[in-house]
């Protein structure tokens, strides 16, 4: 199975400069508006067989123009959402960068745990189970190897990475996640295989799995 790890596009939090977290209303840009137009076309020839997403606003406005062109219904994951970075949410990262906490994130964030929110340790581990579930979901509905979209956020999207390259948590700041980025990786029985990251603008036709059945081919791996 190969998953398309999507952070939504530009959003009005991103632009202010603030850590927006789980706060409600917050909604993509302009700019952002039209990073989500663009995926239509990114995934032209490359057409996904399910979307996933965050419950959070931002990732449903990324998603939904692909979702139309598609006709597929996205499926709301919760363990996809965002961060809960309790007391720092809604802050400025000019702020934050003061906080003692900062650099903790920044060099040992294995060890992160916000203030009255959720550790970055739980975050992965929320968010890898929820990726490899659905994966394995989808291969046993389809009988085959398909191309699915999981629409989250930044940080999230880095803490699968990290799990996929096989790095410890505290090297997760050295990926970079943009917003409307696609990261990709390819599950297999032995071990995942990641054939993309933070790309901004490249098409994913391509890396959708050939027609055949996973069985045909030994182990799995292509």
């Amino acid at each position: 199975m190969t998953v398309v790890l999507l952070r939504h596009g530009r959003s009005t939090s991103n632009t202010a400069r603030t850590l927006a977290g789980r706060s409600p209303g917050v909604e993509l840009d302009d700019h952002g508006l039209e990073q989500a137009r663009g995926l239509v076309a990114r995934f032209a020839g490359g057409e996904p067989s399910a979307i996933v997403r965050s419950p959070l606003l931002r990732c449903a406005q990324t998603v939904a123009p692909l979702a139309e062109a598609l006709e597929l219904e996205p499926i709301v994951e919760d363990r996809l959402v965002e961060v809960d970075y309790g007391s720092w949410t809604g802050r400025a990262l000019s702020e934050l960068v003061n906080e003692p906490l900062w650099q903790t994130v920044q060099q040992h964030a294995s060890g992160a745990v916000f203030p009255g929110g959720e550790g970055l340790a739980d975050v992965q581990a929320r968010a890898v189970a929820a990726v490899r579930e659905l994966d394995a979901r989808f291969a046993a509905e389809h009988g085959r190897d398909v191309l699915w979209v999981a629409c989250t956020h930044g940080d999230v999207v880095k803490s699968v990475l990290a799990d996929a390259l096989g790095i410890h948590l505290d090297g997760f700041q050295r990926i970079v996640v943009e917003p409307a980025s696609v990261s990709v990786v390819r599950y297999t029985p032995t071990r995942p295989y990641v054939l993309r990251t933070n790309d901004v603008g490249g098409v994913v036709a391509g890396l959708a799995p050939r027609e055949q059945p996973a069985a045909a081919v030994p182990g799995g791996e292509v």
